[in-house]
């Protein structure tokens, strides 16, 4: 292998990642990082060595292999554009937006080197986009793709009644009085009642600590999503320690309710006390009242300081009161990923559902699992 690969581990690996999103291929921060671990552990003089590292961390689908492959002979042996001229078949490429609607002026001339028209939709490709990768633009339209996001849990019995179709479990003494006046006070027809439907409290728990500082900016975006458009829905986050952000969050205006949400938290992107964080919040809202019979979601990466004990005793007691208990994580997505942090390994006998959370379509995932009996 070349001396061009002196630097060290940890410049080579962000260098080379750059060169993979650059061809298109999706590149997460952990995956990253879990590269720059492997690199610690095998030989930098060895190409097989390194090749298989950033293979098995960095590379998500078989069908990105040979992308990969073509791109690491570049980056790591020096090959030249010329060099790959013999193995790939130049086309000339052209790009249509799906939103475009004007018509190519030439498209019924003849060519001699025909075109490979690739059709694609901006929203379609931020979608499967990694959180840990959007810039700020993207952040604003994922912000407005997660508006339209329904937000509904099973229905759950209430105890107010409502005027039921047929026989229902209660007569309704006044609608049948009322209804006998037009048949000289003789009750013709017995009216009913029944218990009303009501939809199901969804409870967020949002971890901001400093290792979910990549994804965190996107969820708190989806948590603004779901308690602006729907009015059963409690946001808190937790770092050191718990917050209660439901009425910043009531803001429809996007800017103004993630603005008002930082400014409530005092500890953004500090460490994680998962266990104490969940302890205050079963002491004080959720075991009273707002997690009985909820839809309970922590979106956290499971990385905890605290004691993993409590985590679970707290997991325990949560699960206990809400209808469901939902996990989300962002590194899950990762692959070989196995929930093997304190924190992780600690909350998952308690976890009704464990779940992705590093893009859209894993947040889309997230609200038919959310609505599913």
């Amino acid at each position: 292998m070349t001396t061009a690969i002196a630097s060290s581990p940890e410049e080579m690996a962000v260098s080379f990642a750059r060169i993979l999103r650059g061809v298109g291929l999706q590149v997460p921060l952990d995956s990253v990082l879990t590269f720059v671990n492997a690199l610690d552990v095998v030989s930098l003089d060895s190409r097989s060595d390194v090749f298989w590292a950033g293979r098995s961390t960095l590379v998500r689908r078989p069908e990105d292999h040979q992308l990969f492959d073509r791109a690491f002979a570049v980056f790591w042996e020096h090959r030249t554009s010329g060099d790959l001229e013999e193995e790939m078949q130049i086309h000339k490429v052209s790009l249509l937006i799906d939103d475009e609607t004007e018509s190519d002026p030439n498209a019924g001339d003849y060519d001699s080197n025909p075109a490979i028209h690739l059709r694609f939709s901006a929203s379609e490709a931020l979608r499967k986009k990694d959180f840990a990768q959007y810039d700020d633009t993207e952040l604003a339209e994922a912000q407005r793709l997660m508006q339209a996001l329904r937000f509904a849990g099973p229905p759950r019995r209430s105890l107010r009644l409502t005027t039921a179709k047929r026989n229902g479990s209660r007569h309704d003494l006044r609608r049948t009085v009322r209804a006998s006046i037009s048949h000289g006070g003789e009750p013709m027809r017995l009216h009913w009642k029944e218990p009303s439907d009501r939809l199901r409290r969804i409870v967020v728990l949002l971890d901001i600590s400093g290792s979910m500082e990549p994804y965190a900016r996107a969820l708190l975006r989806f948590m603004h999503a779901a308690v602006a458009g729907r009015q059963r829905v409690e946001a808190f986050a937790f770092s050191t320690r718990l917050t209660r952000l439901t009425k910043e969050l009531r803001s429809r205006d996007p800017d103004k309710a993630i603005k008002r949400a930082a400014e409530q938290v005092p500890d953004w992107s500090g460490g994680t006390r998962l266990g104490e964080s969940l302890r205050k919040f079963n002491d004080t809202w959720g075991v009273r009242g707002m997690a009985r019979g909820a839809i309970v979601i922590v979106l956290s990466d499971g990385w905890d300081r605290g004691n993993p004990e409590l985590l679970g005793e707290q997991m325990k007691r949560l699960q206990r009161v809400s209808h469901r208990l939902i996990w989300v994580n962002p590194l899950k997505v990762t692959p070989g990923y196995a929930p093997l942090a304190k924190g992780m390994a600690a909350a998952l006998p308690f976890i009704d559902e464990f779940v992705e959370g590093h893009s859209l379509e894993a947040m889309e995932r997230l609200t038919r699992v959310i609505s599913a009996d």
